[in-house]
């Protein structure tokens, strides 16, 4: 899948509330750094795992699932397998009339899934992280010496 950098970098500024499905509370895994990495770029981000819900995460209540989100939400981040995508984007949108985006973590992809969604008017991403495109096209990768084709004047 290819995205534009204007695409996703439309995603990433319009976005203020991620609910990240399948974090995980333990720090190194993917799932939790990159939902603490979005917690601390500002973003209000509402953990999903029914295994831990109701445990505190980056200041959140842990959900079980989705319909337990009474507050809007922008984005929602999908840390689960491929096959396990068709029901978590029926209840995103069933659940937030507003969604914006639907994020597929790397190696998650879903055809059918994007394609309802899309329909619906909502953005997808599928095959990417949020962090890592954050870092690439706000210029903070090349800190680590990376070259993301960004001009800027920070030091």
């Amino acid at each position: 899948m290819t995205y534009s950098d204007e695409f996703l970098k439309s995603i990433l500024t319009r976005t203020k509330t991620v609910a990240v499905v399948g974090v995980s509370m333990n720090s190194v895994r993917p799932s939790y750094y990159v939902a603490r990495y979005l917690s601390l770029k500002g973003y209000t981000v509402i953990p999903v795992n029914p295994g831990h819900a109701g445990k505190m995460l980056f200041g959140q209540t842990v959900r079980a699932d989705l319909s337990e989100i009474s507050e809007p939400v922008d984005m929602v981040d999908i840390f689960r397998r491929s096959d396990a995508v068709p029901p978590i984007v029926d209840a995103a949108l069933a659940q937030f009339p507003k969604l914006q985006t639907i994020w597929m973590q790397i190696g998650v992809e879903h055809a059918e899934a994007a394609a309802k969604a899309q329909a619906r008017g909502v953005d997808v991403v599928q095959n990417r992280c949020p962090k890592i495109e954050y870092q690439r096209l706000f210029g903070e990768l090349r800190m680590g010496g990376f070259a993301t084709g960004v001009i800027s004047s920070k030091l």
